[in-house]
């Protein structure tokens, strides 16, 4: 689930985390690390179940409705309980895994704040998606797969409420959202009507060596910090340290820790992955300044024979 630059993006977090704390503490610093990336899982299963209570919402409304002798938009429809078993949703709703896990992890969000489920039942009862699915006479585990897709990317995804409502409850998990969605969507795409329990509750790291490299460039980045800036300084000589971004900074020092402390990992896969973060978390030119300085640093390093890369790299 997670990728190497998502790693590399939490290191950088909790980094940027110390500087602002003056906390110079490593082993607090690990530890934040480690809540870090297990809270995305939290994260991850907290918007696969929001999909399972509007799944049971929309059931709870079927129900209510069929009791009511007043009339009722969803009674136009040539099959009102035609979302509530939507196939896709049926099997997230019945994934026990799936829900001994979030009972372990104690992950009761949605029981404790039920107006967001109720926000977002709402905007999808009003969508035209909906609408268009309600109205079809057409059934399929591919069209049951297709209205929830289209459901999470342009009504779940983007609600702002939903996302200040994460951003209140756990700051990390800002960064963390755009990419739990884009995995969701993913995992949405791909599933099938046979699909095992298991699909929907992925490792969140491929193997231990994950986390290990996310140790490793932590502790290595902020026990070498010194030498580091000295690195960075030999090769910015018309740069005032305090002009240098804060992020930047620090981008720069993974970097060379990467490239020094990493064989495995070859120097360009380094570079490209920094530089994508870069862009994304910095200033429009930071990318440019980080590649230039790299450059240099990698061409130097390699003829001092610093550089010590063997076997396939790692992303």
């Amino acid at each position: 689930m997670l990728t190497r630059r998502h790693i590399r993006v939490k290191v950088m977090q909790c980094i940027y985390a110390l500087i602002q704390s003056k906390d110079d503490s490593l082993e607090k610093q690990q530890k934040f690390l480690k809540t870090s990336i297990e809270n995305m899982y939290n994260l991850y299963l907290l918007l696969l179940s929001l999909l399972a209570e509007i799944q049971q919402m929309a059931d709870s409304q079927v129900k209510l409705a069929n009791k009511s002798y007043l009339e009722n938009t969803s009674n136009n429809y040539p099959d009102k309980s035609k979302f509530v078993n939507n196939l896709l949703l049926k099997q997230i709703v019945g994934n026990t895994s799936l829900q001994e896990e979030l009972a372990n992890r104690k992950l009761k969000n949605w029981y404790l704040n039920e107006e967001y489920v109720k926000l977002l039942y709402k905007e999808i009862v009003e969508s035209d998606s909906y609408k268009s699915y309600m109205n079809s006479t057409k059934d399929s585990y591919a069209l049951d797969r297709e209205l929830i897709l289209d459901l999470y990317k342009n009504v779940i995804a983007p609600n702002e409420k939903i996302y200040d409502y994460f951003e209140d409850d756990k700051l990390t998990w800002v960064d963390d959202i755009p990419i739990v969605n884009t995995f969701i969507v993913k995992q949405i795409k791909k599933s099938k009507e046979d699909q095992s329990e298991s699909f929907f509750l992925p490792a969140l790291l491929k193997d231990d060596a994950d986390m290990d490299f996310a140790l490793k460039l932590l502790s290595k980045t902020l026990l070498t910090d010194a030498e580091l800036e000295k690195e960075i300084e030999g090769k910015t000589p018309n740069w005032d340290k305090d002009r240098i971004a804060e992020i930047d900074s620090i981008l720069l020092k993974m970097a060379i820790c990467e490239l020094l402390n990493f064989s495995s990992i070859p120097e360009k896969v380094t570079i490209n992955e920094f530089l994508e973060i870069a862009k994304e978390y910095s200033t429009p030119k930071s990318s440019i300044f980080i590649n230039g300085i790299l450059d240099k640093l990698v061409k130097e390093y390699k003829a001092d024979g610093k550089l010590k890369k063997m076997g396939r790299g790692l992303l």
